[in-house]
């Protein structure tokens, strides 16, 4: 099975409407980032833009709990020394709604220019009446997940399981060779009558025969050898007399 990876023909992008009246900061943030990211969908992937267009009306309704509104503080730096300002998210709520959703929402996205791409996909306004009705949204509840049809189809394959004339290839010895099941050869015994035979006496006589006409050979050039060697060192008699003169 190949790992399916998303194209751009793949991607059909929808828009839906999140109403953040009497929703919690946090959870209305989370749920939107997830839409934003595409995670509700089969095709999702981690390195592409797979999501849709969220749309988030009644932002100035958003609560927080825990008595956050006093305690949570949105911090601003300028980038000069001493420029930091911080500003309690019950003022944040009361004069910029749509900013404090767009923090939270941008907060919960990736840092990079993939997260920059999603964040352009998010629309939010502090009522309830929005300007993109001609994209015809649909509204999201809070744990939605909507089927998904935009998956690409397979190609048709016949009832029996086959494949297709185009998709079989062409077979040859080498996979026909693959294909057939390998055996263990064992190894194969030796008969009788594939041993050599034996040694019958009328050669046995003639090997006799040979060593022995070898070895006296052997033995009679060493003997002659030697009584040339011998001769050859002592002095004759008559040698000894002509000196003695």
């Amino acid at each position: 099975m190949k790992t399916y990876s998303p194209k751009p023909d793949h991607i059909e992008r929808r828009w839906y409407v999140l109403d953040a009246s009497e929703q919690v900061l946090g959870r209305l943030a989370s749920e939107a980032a997830h839409i934003l990211r595409g995670k509700h969908k089969p095709i999702y992937a981690p390195h592409m833009d797979v999501g849709d267009h969220v749309i988030i009306v009644n932002a100035a309704k958003v609560v927080l709990t825990g008595g956050k509104e006093t305690k949570k503080v949105a911090w601003r730096h300028s980038g000069h020394p001493g420029g930091i300002t911080g500003t309690l998210y019950e003022d944040l709520l009361a004069k910029k709604p749509a900013f404090a959703v767009e923090k939270a929402v941008r907060g919960m996205l990736p840092k990079n220019r993939l997260g920059r791409a999603m964040f352009k996909k998010l629309h939010v306004v502090p009522g309830p009446e929005h300007r993109h009705q001609a994209q015809k949204p649909t509204d999201w509840t809070m744990g939605m997940r909507p089927a998904w049809e935009g998956l690409p189809t397979p190609a048709p394959r016949p009832a029996n399981g086959e494949k297709p004339a185009d998709e079989k290839k062409p077979a040859t010895a080498r996979s026909d060779a693959k294909m057939q099941p390998r055996t263990r050869k064992s190894p194969a015994r030796k008969t009788p009558a594939s041993r050599k035979p034996a040694a019958t006496a009328a050669t046995r006589k003639t090997t006799a025969t040979r060593k022995t006409t070898a070895t006296r050979k052997t033995t009679a050039t060493k003997k002659s050898t030697a009584a040339k060697k011998t001769t050859a060192k002592k002095p004759t008699t008559r040698a000894k007399a002509k000196k003695e003169t």
